[in-house]
């Protein structure tokens, strides 16, 4: 519980550390998404199996640290009014996990099936991972400089927006070349779910990094 004595500072600190620590095990959950996308490229299904594994206990991991956020900032109670910010950020973040977890359980599906998907697709399906990754490496980033202030918060930030448009522009060209191949159908619906997936943890991260602006002005 949260001491009378327990200054203002002290309590965004806490409140920092735990949100931080929660960003590090989303993080950690999608840097093995590029690693997944490189088995179902080689066709090296037991280490996608054990990736798959160790993403889906991943987002468990999120799930428990999101909860002691929650925790966190309900003992902190109104001493901070910016808790529905940190709280705004975990969930956020929190969606990132889940959508690996759904990237990773259709690549398995895909590569357990045997369905033949062009090896162009596959290294541009890499590159767009790769991509997402960097833009949620940059919303680290943000989150790490958070406590210099607004300005430097803000100039991350802008990274986050950057590395954004750079998956949207892979995700639409790959979108039209998925559509255009010669895929049967029920691959086809599993990689277009890829892809909309690693759009959205994107798209999550961006959203994501508003938040850290708003809470750079009461940090």
């Amino acid at each position: 519980m949260v001491l009378p004595a327990e200054t203002e500072e002290r309590v965004k600190r806490r409140a920092l550390e735990v949100c931080q620590d929660h960003l590090r095990k989303v993080l950690d959950a999608t840097r093995k998404v590029p690693q997944i996308i490189d088995c179902f490229i080689k066709n090296d299904k037991d280490t996608a199996r054990r990736l798959f594994n160790e993403i889906r206990a991943g987002e468990e991991e999120v799930d428990k640290a999101r909860r002691l956020v929650s925790q966190e900032l309900a003992e902190i109670g109104a001493i901070l009014i910016s808790r529905e910010d940190f709280l705004r950020f975990t969930n956020l973040t929190s969606e990132i996990a889940d959508f690996s977890e759904g990237i990773a359980f259709r690549l398995v599906e895909l590569m357990d099936h045997n369905w033949n998907v062009p090896g162009e697709i596959k290294k541009e399906l890499l590159k767009l991972s790769e991509a997402v990754l960097d833009t949620v490496l940059r919303l680290r980033e943000t989150m790490m400089v958070l406590s210099y202030g607004s300005a430097k918060t803000m100039e991350k930030a802008k990274d986050v927006e950057t590395a954004e448009r750079v998956v949207d522009d892979i995700y639409r060209e790959l979108e039209i070349k998925l559509l255009s191949s010669k895929l049967d159908f029920p691959p086809m619906i599993l990689l277009r779910d890829v892809l909309q997936l690693l759009e959205d943890s994107a798209d999550k991260a961006e959203d994501a990094a508003d938040a850290v602006r708003i809470l750079s002005f009461i940090m």
